[in-house]
């Protein structure tokens, strides 16, 4: 299993996988995640954007990790990452945040998830960040056990009602 940077080239083949991890979540909580039909359609100029960066690129403001799974020439799962300003309250002046991953279903509990999470972390780590935060739904018990495993705690719990 190859994990790579992604291309601007691989963006089709992750928007199918961006519907299904938007699909997930609005099954889990559709109150949360109630999308706008297409969704997927809506990440693929940013994804793009990303996919073009290089996520050292300081003059394009779009350090990020967009990472991609390969196995045999087909994208199996990915992960999009960007560096986020904090507001100016705390002493941390910015954060990353993984905003998706995703491994097909037949290529998961092989550890692709935790490899990409960790080149994130590496690669955040390189571009001088001190903090990566990320959400995960309430019903995914996996993922949390999986960011665990990568060293990630929990730190708020954001909580809803529907009015």
């Amino acid at each position: 299993m190859l994990i790579r940077p992604a291309s601007p080239a691989d963006v089709p083949a992750v928007l199918p996988m961006v519907a299904k991890i938007c699909a997930l979540h609005e099954s889990w909580d559709s109150a949360k995640y109630g999308f706008l039909t297409h969704p997927e359609q809506r990440y693929e100029k940013w994804l793009t954007r990303l996919a073009n960066s290089d996520g050292f690129a300081e003059a394009s403001n779009l350090r990020s990790v967009f990472l991609v799974s390969e196995n045999q020439s087909q994208l199996v799962g990915f992960l999009v990452a960007t560096i986020e300003q904090e507001i100016p309250i705390y002493r941390l002046k910015e954060f990353a945040f993984i905003h998706d991953i995703w491994v097909e279903a037949e290529y998961r509990k092989n550890g692709i998830a935790r490899q990409m999470v960790m080149q994130a972390v590496e690669r955040f780590s390189q571009m001088g960040v001190k903090q990566i935060r990320l959400d995960t739904a309430n019903a995914n018990e996996a993922s949390r056990r999986l960011f665990a495993s990568c060293g990630f705690r929990i730190s708020t719990i954001e909580m809803l009602i529907e009015l």
